[in-house]
């Protein structure tokens, strides 16, 4: 007869089996909790870190526009004051040039007066004496090399200050190159995203490299450029006008002295450029305050504009004010505060019409005076021209026609310069 055979071994009994379903169950459980709350945590700090990535991304990008404003603002500052200081060297440079003619002038003046001693000795006997006229020519001559002196000079003082305009113009070119060259650098960073196919890691990229300066004396440096050209020019504008004064004064000095017969002509002369500086003087001031007048004008028609929108303002506060409903349609303190803003500004906007009908009249009149100013310069300059005909037709009686003639006003004896480099002489 057959027998069952039994797997030797150990035997579980049934409450162990089902304690160790039960314990796989629980841990299963344990773990996928540890999972879950393993990935809300994860998901919590992606959107904590994209969030952070992104706002730090912002504030950099307006930081490097900021940025970029703030260096074209200075970029643009720079490119007026070369522009600036280039037509200061282009006019100092044509005065220069103009003091220089001047003294190549004077030789022609030198030679004629020396001319004239040598030929008076040779004078015979009693005639040989020391007449007025040997006296004219003598301080002829010592008042020519003065002025030559004086010229050469003020030659070597415009050198001198050129030199400086253009070592000033250098450093403003090199700080205007530098601010263009980091303008397109940061427009470069401003445009970089993730996308851009020329990111990639650098080593070490927050080192602070050698020479990186502070911000302070980043704009301490720019606005020491710019002063020190505004200074040169400055210098520049006074130069010239002292120049051009020097050449005025030399030239009357010597027409003083080579035409001294002519005493009535040359006091008629002086006399005429006396009441043209005047008459310039008055319509450069009288052209002045037309502008300011003008201007205020402007002013006066704005504030009108602005007061009459605020008048808008407070009439349709006071118009929308009148549909509340039942009680509260009442006189409350914004309705008068309203009702007398209203009528201030009334009373304003008239006092300003009022004020541009005045100022409009006022600028008529300047306009009517600017047109009397400049008709009778326009006289006089006629007249003086006439009496500067006269003289250069009397100036052939003792010396030639000079072949050099500076760029000289006729009129005022200024250099041609710029309005705004212009420099009234007395």
């Amino acid at each position: 007869m057959a027998s069952l055979s039994v797997k030797p071994g150990q035997r579980f009994t049934v409450p162990d089996w089902q304690n160790n379903s039960l314990l796989i169950s629980s841990d299963a459980e344990q773990q996928r909790f540890h999972s879950h709350h393993i990935r809300q945590e994860g998901r919590a700090l992606r959107n904590e870190t994209g969030n952070q990535a992104r706002w730090d991304e912002h504030n950099t990008r307006t930081r490097l526009n900021d940025r970029i404003t703030s260096v074209d603002r200075w970029r643009e500052a720079l490119a007026r004051c070369l522009t600036d200081i280039d037509l200061e060297i282009d006019a100092l440079t044509k005065v220069k040039e103009a003091a220089e003619n001047a003294i190549q002038a004077k030789n022609l003046c030198l030679d004629v007066a020396i001319e004239c001693l040598t030929f008076r000795e040779s004078r015979r006997d009693i005639d040989v004496v020391r007449d007025p006229v040997e006296e004219e020519l003598l301080r002829e001559v010592k008042v020519i090399e003065k002025t030559k002196k004086e010229l050469q000079q003020r030659v070597d003082d415009a050198f001198r200050q050129l030199c400086l305009l253009k070592e000033a113009r250098q450093q403003l070119s090199c700080d205007h190159r530098h601010k263009v060259e980091t303008l397109e650098l940061d427009r470069q960073c401003v445009s970089f995203n993730v996308t851009s196919g020329n990111i990639s890691f650098k080593v070490n990229p927050t080192r602070i490299p050698d020479g990186t300066t502070a911000l302070r004396e980043w704009e301490m440096s720019s606005q020491c450029n710019k002063d020190r050209a505004e200074a040169e020019m400055k210098a520049s504008v006074d130069l010239r006008g002292a120049i051009t004064l020097s050449i005025a004064q030399t030239n009357n000095e010597l027409d003083a002295q080579r035409i001294a017969t002519e005493f009535a002509l040359r006091k008629r002369i002086r006399d005429m450029e006396g009441a043209l500086s005047e008459l310039r003087w008055q319509e450069k001031n009288t052209l002045e305050e037309i502008a300011e007048m003008e201007e205020e004008i402007r002013q006066l028609e704005e504030d009108i504009r602005k007061r009459t929108l605020d008048l808008k303002v407070a009439h349709t506060r006071l118009e929308t004010r009148t549909y509340r409903p039942h009680i509260e349609l009442c006189r409350d303190q914004a309705q008068y505060g309203l009702t007398d803003e209203v009528q201030q500004l009334e009373g304003t906007i008239r006092a300003l019409q009022q004020k541009r009908t005045e100022s409009q009249d006022a600028l008529d009149a300047l306009y009517r005076q600017l047109h009397r100013i400049q008709t009778d310069i326009g006289y006089k300059t006629n007249s003086l021209q006439l009496d500067n005909k006269c003289m250069d037709t009397r100036r052939k009686l003792v010396i030639p026609v000079e072949k050099f003639e500076p760029e000289v006003d006729a009129v005022n004896r200024t250099r041609n310069l710029p309005r705004n480099s212009q420099l009234e002489l007395a």
